[in-house]
């Protein structure tokens, strides 16, 4: 569903470095007071402002979220504690933004976070009790059509998408690669990233086997890190001067998996096209924004396949041409679109809770023309796509206000 109400806009925006799990001796609590008081610093505004905080993760404990936040300050105000999967940040920036839009608040922090494991992301598939799995019916639809290995559940469900995707539109595995190698590039200059190597195409292809045909340079990693943002009214936004920072959320929606998820038996669907695509037409008819007026992208690439399958759902492309999209570069800069100058999940990293806001703090500074080596020059639209398996999308635009510097 898309919201239509009152205007919101990012104020402030932070983050952390994200990195390798485990690399410093820092708990969840001590992420986040971190990137929530770099989003409070760029508003320039103090905690005793913010009215309500959606805080979001994944593998902390019950009212996390309050410890986390408490580190800011002890107004008593109300939080909630998010968990929406790989999507668990964009649905706490969504929360924040309903908060305002509605005219409820003024002021709302979105805070995301993760403290995790080192290794893969077993994603609720190897849980000691399938059944009772969040997503059975999910890897239950790839078992029936591919089997179960012993790979890496995730990697699994998205390399089986890959080779439907090969199979079914001719997609290459130097054109899965190809996003990797992207991915990898724009991440040299973003130094919030986990990684900051480049890698060329064949070694990408080269790289150790995750799950046929996707390496490990072109998968996601686990990782440290918080991200917050900022959201207020008009009102806030005039009545603190804080019109040469606002961004606006220009819309936002959020879907579930229908029928179209698992009617077909496809992983290409169980994994989410269907579901992006739908969140991304609900955004465009609820802001007059079509995929023409996009400039830049922050996009879910768990793995390199979802990607492609992210730009076909969009709209950038017919139903299998995303795999010449990705190969002739049209997604990197100076092509049509720059997609994850940031890096994206496989290079700047992946802490569930905070993922979603990190696309956000990205598109906000891209938009400000603040975003240094990695700038997309005179970018004015942005969009962001955050996607959890069990599922949920969340697609969100931004833009930069007319007249703003």
């Amino acid at each position: 569903m898309a919201d239509t109400v009152g205007k919101a806009y990012i104020v402030g925006v932070g983050m952390t470095k994200f990195e390798k799990p485990g690399t410093r001796d820092r708990q969840y609590w001590d992420m986040a007071k971190e990137a929530g008081g770099k989003a409070l610093a760029d508003a320039g505004i103090p905690y005793g402002d913010i009215e309500q905080v959606p805080a979001g993760y994944c593998y902390q404990a019950s009212t996390a979220g309050q410890r986390a936040v408490y580190e800011l300050g002890l107004t008593g105000i109300p939080v909630y504690n998010v968990n929406n999967n790989c999507a668990t940040g964009a649905t706490a920036l969504m929360m924040a933004r309903q908060f305002v839009a509605s005219g409820l608040n003024d002021c709302v922090l979105a805070l995301g976070f993760e403290k995790m494991q080192r290794g893969a992301l077993g994603g609720g598939a190897d849980s000691g009790d399938f059944a009772a799995s969040p997503v059975a019916r999910h890897y239950g639809v790839m078992a029936a059509a591919h089997g179960f290995d012993t790979t890496p559940p995730t990697a699994q469900i998205f390399g089986n998408a890959a080779r439907e995707h090969m199979d079914r539109y001719g997609t290459t595995e130097r054109q899965l690669a190809a996003v990797g190698a992207k991915n990898h590039r724009h991440s040299a200059d973003n130094p919030n990233a986990q990684f900051q190597d480049v890698y060329t195409v064949e070694e990408i292809l080269a790289a150790r086997t995750v799950h046929r045909p996707l390496t490990k340079l072109q998968c996601s990693p686990t990782s440290d890190g918080s991200a917050a943002a900022v959201v207020a009214s008009e009102r806030f936004v005039r009545e603190h001067g804080l019109a040469d920072r606002a961004v606006e959320i220009a819309a936002q929606a959020m879907t579930t998996d229908t029928e179209d998820s698992f009617a077909s038996g496809s992983c290409i669907d169980v994994v989410g096209r269907p579901m992006s695509r739908a969140a991304a037409r609900q955004a465009y008819e609820a802001s007059g924004l079509g995929i023409e007026d996009v400039d830049v992208i922050e996009l879910h690439d768990c793995f390199s396949v979802n990607e492609l399958l992210t730009y076909e759902a969009l709209g950038m492309c017919a139903e299998g041409e995303s795999g010449k999209l990705a190969e002739d570069g049209a997604t990197t800069h100076g092509g049509r679109w720059v997609v994850n100058p940031s890096g994206g999940l496989i290079s700047k990293g992946h802490p569930l809770g905070a993922t979603g806001l990190a696309q956000a703090a990205e598109l906000v500074w891209q938009l400000r023309g603040a975003a240094g080596a990695r700038q997309v020059p005179g970018a004015r639209v942005g969009l962001a796509h955050n996607i959890g398996l069990g599922g949920a999308a969340v697609v969100t635009l931004l833009r930069r206000p007319c007249g703003a510097s």
